[in-house]
């Protein structure tokens, strides 16, 4: 006997038309929420391993912006001077010199550029600039009488005035200051105790020129002043390393030299120190003393004339 038909076999239910139906339509919105820029897509989705509060190109940006620009290292004009052999010069006696770069530090010069030789009047600049360092110190100013004291001592040598002044510094305790605070290595204070026969090499010549220049001798106060004095030096001091150079430039070059007869050595003395603003230099020179100061004079500017890179 034949089963009643059942509506439902051999064919899909509507029930499971729609279960199947709801399972499609799920996978759907699915899919839409992961689909990026999707209006459905969700926003802990659509940032997935981001910071959510961070614009990433705003701020890449922004960083480099900050990140410093890699400059290239500025190359230094050379210095005009060159370790030339002097030999040719024929120069009678004992002679060196030195020229230090003030922006690098660096020192070339002769191979006895170490030895020391008497100063004679090329220490007033120290003696002013210590003068001049300690008052400011102490928070005192010069009165003008004072500094015209020290005008006659830069620009005219004069001695008496150079005395009374290293006589109120405490005489050698002067030069004492002198090595140490200029950091001086050959250079010492006179057996007598003598501002004139302080022995100076010309390498720290050259150091000294640099503690007149970078502050340390004379103090921030009168620096400027003293550097303008020393290129002010007239008549019989204004020699030497500054006469190398054409005059417009030799006028900006602040100096202040030194010569003496030494009667117990029978020598001639005479010393150079020259302060520009990107090198220092000090020439010292020993000789007969029957060649006379100008044999001295005329050999510390032929020495400077033979070093220069670019002679005249």
């Amino acid at each position: 006997m034949a089963r009643p038909s059942d509506s439902r076999q051999g064919g899909v239910s509507p029930l499971k038309v729609a279960a199947i139906a709801a399972i499609l339509i799920g996978f759907v919105l699915v899919s839409l929420r992961l689909l990026p820029g999707s209006p459905f897509a969700s926003e802990a989705t659509a940032r997935w391993g981001d910071n959510p509060a961070v614009d990433r190109s705003t701020t890449d940006s922004a960083d480099r912006a900050r990140r410093p620009t890699p400059s290239p290292s500025p190359t230094l004009e050379p210095l005009p001077f060159a370790a030339n052999d002097l030999t040719g010069l024929g120069i009678d006696g004992w002679y060196a010199w030195s020229v230090l770069d003030r922006r690098t530090g660096e020192i070339i010069g002769s191979d006895n550029m170490a030895e020391t030789s008497t100063t004679a009047s090329m220490i007033k600049s120290w003696i002013v600039a210590d003068y001049l360092r300690r008052a400011a110190e102490a928070g005192k100013t010069p009165t003008e009488a004072t500094l015209a004291d020290a005008t006659k001592i830069i620009r005219d040598s004069d001695n008496t005035r150079t005395q009374q002044f290293y006589n109120s510094l405490g005489k050698s305790a002067s030069i004492e200051r002198l090595l140490s605070l200029c950091e001086l290595t050959d250079s010492s204070v006179a057996e007598d105790g003598g501002w004139s026969r302080t022995e100076l090499s010309p390498r720290d010549t050259a150091r000294l020129g640099q503690c007149i220049a970078d502050g340390r001798a004379a103090g921030p106060t009168w620096t400027t002043w003293l550097l303008n004095e020393m290129r002010q030096v007239r008549g019989t001091g204004d020699f030497g390393i500054r006469k190398a150079f054409p005059t417009a430039e030799g006028d900006t070059i602040a100096i202040k030299n030194g010569w003496v007869d030494r009667t117990r050595e029978q020598e001639n003395h005479v010393n150079c120190l020259a302060i520009s603003d990107t090198w220092t230099m000090g020439v010292m020179l020993r000789y007969p003393v029957a060649k006379g100061y100008e044999y001295g004079m005329n050999n510390c500017q032929k020495i400077t004339a033979a070093l220069l890179t670019e002679p005249l």
